[in-house]
Formats: C-alpha cells, sequence, structure tokens
C-alpha cells in the first residue's frame, strides 16, 4: 500500500481522473484505507478482489482528507453510489469530479499547444481558411476545437475578427516560410540571431 501525500491544488490537474475523496480523515490513515478497502469489498463494491493499494491524503479547510484513485481497482459504480450517498455523514464522500468544481473553484486550464497552420498563400475566403485552420486541428487530434473555431468564425462580426479568432487556436504560417526566411539572410546577414537553425 502506497500513501502519497499531495495538496488539494494538485487536484486541479487531474481533469482527466475520477475517484472518491473522504472528508475529515483523522488518525492513522492506513487504517482509513484497510477499514475502506473492507466495507467496499463486503458491500460487493470491490470486485475481483482488487483493492486500493495508492491512495493520495491532502488538508483542506483545516479537514484531513484521502483520494481513493479508480483507476487499478473494478466497482460496481451503480452500488458505490448508493453507498456514497448512505454514508455522506460519516466519510463526507464526494466524487474527485465534484469536489474540484464546488471547493477549489474548478479544474486548472492546461494550455494546449497550437499547430502550426499554412494559412498565407491560401485561398483568402475566411471560411476557406476557417476550414483549413479546423482541418489542422482535426490531424491533432483537437475535435472540440475544431467545432469551436468554425462556430466562434461564423459568429463574428468582421474579416478581422474571424482571422484572429483562427489565430488563437493555431499558428498562422507559410508553406513557402522557409524560402522566405533564406531569402532575407541572403540579403541581411549580418541580422543573423544566434542560437536559432532553421
Amino acid at each position: 500500500m502506497k500513501i502519497n501525500t499531495i495538496s488539494s491544488e494538485d487536484l486541479r490537474s487531474m481533469e482527466d481522473k475520477e475517484g472518491l475523496i473522504l472528508q475529515g480523515c483523522g488518525g492513522e490513515l492506513k487504517e482509513w484505507v484497510d477499514g475502506i478497502n473492507q466495507m467496499l469489498t463486503e458491500e460487493g463494491i470491490l470486485l475481483d478482489g482488487t483493492e486500493f493499494q495508492e491512495v493520495s491524503t491532502f488538508e483542506h479547510d483545516g479537514l484531513p482528507c484521502i483520494l481513493y484513485p479508480f483507476e487499478d481497482v473494478k466497482l460496481d459504480m451503480g452500488k458505490f453510489a448508493i453507498w456514497r450517498l448512505q454514508t455522506y455523514e460519516n466519510f463526507g464522500g464526494t466524487w474527485l469530479s465534484d469536489y474540484v468544481p464546488n471547493r477549489l473553484g474548478g479544474f486548472a486550464d492546461r494550455p494546449v499547444e497550437k499547430p502550426d497552420c499554412a494559412l498565407i498563400g491560401e485561398d483568402s475566403n475566411i471560411f476557406n481558411l476557417a476550414g483549413v485552420a479546423a482541418s489542422t486541428l482535426r490531424e491533432h487530434g483537437l475535435k472540440e476545437q475544431a467545432e469551436e473555431l468554425r462556430e466562434r468564425v461564423c459568429s463574428s462580426g468582421s474579416y478581422h475578427e474571424a482571422l484572429h479568432i483562427i489565430g488563437e487556436y493555431v499558428n498562422i504560417t507559410s508553406k513557402d516560410e522557409w524560402e522566405f526566411g533564406d531569402a532575407e539572410r541572403e540579403q541581411e546577414p549580418v541580422r543573423q540571431e544566434p542560437g536559432k537553425s532553421r
């Protein structure tokens, strides 16, 4: 069994995870983990002999808490949801996905690196540019951003506003940017920046 110590702020970076958080877990942490494993096994919630082997402890608003992540256990989620409600008075149990928005102000925004998109030299029709940018986003696994981009461009008030929106999602580049860079270096050799290679 492994018990990690984390900060409540660490929970804000766990948007892609789920788990049970128990609040007010005073005393010996190992006893809490063993006790919950035994209780959930007896209730038929932990399945196939799986148990919580690695948990995390943190403190928030003066309360010691334990996070039981769902990654390496098999659970009967229907029974688990009922158990959590029935035992809330005793354990203050809540799901990680509810705890972070309600107690910590939500999950932290993770900056997504914008993919390069060769729009310079394309047909300058804004809907064509938006389509090319959306395709680039989808190619990089950013389907939601692709849909969001199209919707925002369609509802934008001007060509320049739409172009600015596209620039929020992709790095606007040219297919010929390297050729332009080479030509500039030939004309102005003194402007070569140290440490930059093309």
